[in-house]
């Protein structure tokens, strides 16, 4: 037997308690064959690319696993790299509901802050 320590990965993505309790929301309401969200990084917007969270219905072998008290959250394989280090809130107002991202792989943002760049 060997003496090696292993030590646990820190997640590559950290939630704030509102984006939990809003993970938590969804998968309250969620369809019956979801498995949790996830969070990816399609092309599109005027900057290049956009967050998006959906309902997943299966694991990817490459997706990032984060478990959070009310559900699961998955992070798209492909998208991991432009996300390593961010944090996920959920934020409301009077005029608007969402999650919104501090990201510090992001170059830059379109005015509207519905898409980046890396």
């Amino acid at each position: 037997m060997s003496d090696v320590k292993t030590r646990n990965r820190p997640a590559a993505l950290l939630l704030t308690p509102s984006a939990e309790a809003r993970i938590a929301e969804l998968m309250a309401k969620a369809p019956e064959d979801a498995i949790g969200v996830k969070l990816s990084t399609p092309r599109r917007g005027c900057s290049g690319l956009a967050y998006s969270v959906d309902y997943v219905t299966e694991a990817k072998p490459f997706d990032e696993r984060i478990d959070t008290p009310g559900g699961t959250l998955f992070v798209d394989g492909g998208s991991i790299l432009y996300l390593i280090g961010s944090t996920m809130n959920w934020a409301e107002d009077d005029f608007a509901a969402g999650f919104v991202f501090q990201n510090p792989n992001a170059k830059g943002e379109c005015g509207c802050g519905e898409s980046f760049t890396v």
